[in-house]
């Protein structure tokens, strides 16, 4: 297996950004089917508890893959990538703060320290995790609303397309609606980049001090893989009341704290891990294609310019 050469000079701050949201898309690319199965699992139930899905009729999703043959065999397999353009737009504005920035703040905060502890690498991930919440929301709303609707005909659809989700969110809710489920999603987000990125971080790090593998294609595997079943354990109960709350219809919960607790009134606790395993298995696989594509790409990148500046 082919690996990668470390880079001489470190990658630029414009190349994380650019490199974090590119890398992003391609892993959406990839695992947005899982992504689309997960909120169906998620919000499956919600209005009668656990026996019964939204419609009051026999639980209608069992599984990722049951629940992929089933919206395959019942809206058609382009349904499986309802909200794509949405997620795109989300990974681009999202992933490009969130990962793209994570090393400019955490040596912001070491203030140029060759020692980054723990707690500097927390701080990053939690300042980009919210500020690119702030920046995205709108794209990740439209992403779970289309997402979460069924495309068994025209007319019964909730959106017709991207611009018209945005338009009819903001014409029927406000603005405030399209900014629905923030605060949430930007604790889930805090958590997902705290682990995300730091346990990346730290499994990288103690692969390439403790083990022979270098900085290339393997040890970016591991740790990517690594990262993405820590971060599905802790941040799944955060991710389903996002989720859950985006979804929901105007007045449906008086807000995040109220939707979380008719989760546990209504369905008990472990309702908090629905869809557990297609989150497991896209963040697990989104983590590996993002990672291993974003090293590269800021190593081509940083090559590329080496090249141009170069004097003939």
């Amino acid at each position: 297996m082919v690996g990668f050469r470390p880079a001489d000079v470190p990658p630029t701050a414009a190349v994380k950004f650019i490199g974090a949201g590119t890398a992003a898309c391609i892993a959406d690319l990839f695992t947005f089917p899982l992504d689309t199965a997960k909120v169906r699992l998620q919000i499956q139930g919600e209005a009668k508890g656990t026996a019964a899905s939204s419609n009051g009729t026999a639980v209608k999703y069992r599984g990722v893959f049951g629940t992929i043959t089933t919206m395959v065999r019942t809206e058609g397999a382009r349904s499986l990538y309802n909200g794509l353009a949405a997620g795109l737009q989300r990974q681009m504005s999202f992933a490009s703060v969130r990962i793209g920035l994570y090393d400019s703040v955490k040596q912001f905060y070491t203030k140029g320290s060759d020692h980054v502890g723990i707690g500097s690498r927390l701080l990053a991930g939690c300042t980009t995790g919210a500020m690119a919440v702030a920046l995205a929301q709108p794209t990740d709303v439209v992403k779970v609303r289309f997402q979460a609707q069924t495309s068994t005909s025209g007319l019964s659809r909730r959106y017709q397309g991207t611009m018209d989700a945005y338009k009819t969110i903001a014409k029927e809710e406000g603005i405030r609606g399209l900014w629905r489920g923030t605060g949430p999603n930007i604790a889930r987000n805090a958590i997902v980049t705290c682990t995300e990125l730091v346990t990346y971080d730290l499994i990288k790090d103690a692969l390439l001090r403790s083990t022979p593998l270098t900085d290339d294609l393997p040890c970016h595997f591991t740790s990517a893989f690594g990262a993405g079943f820590c971060t599905t354990v802790i941040a799944s109960p955060v991710d389903v009341v996002k989720t859950r709350y985006m979804n929901s219809a105007l007045g449906q919960y008086k807000g995040a704290l109220n939707c979380a607790f008719a989760m546990v009134t209504k369905e008990g606790p472990l309702s908090f891990y629905k869809g557990f395993m297609p989150s497991f298995l896209r963040l697990g696989s989104w983590n590996v294609v993002m990672f291993v594509t974003y090293e590269q790409l800021k190593r081509g990148m940083m090559a590329a310019h080496q090249n141009w500046s170069t004097p003939l």
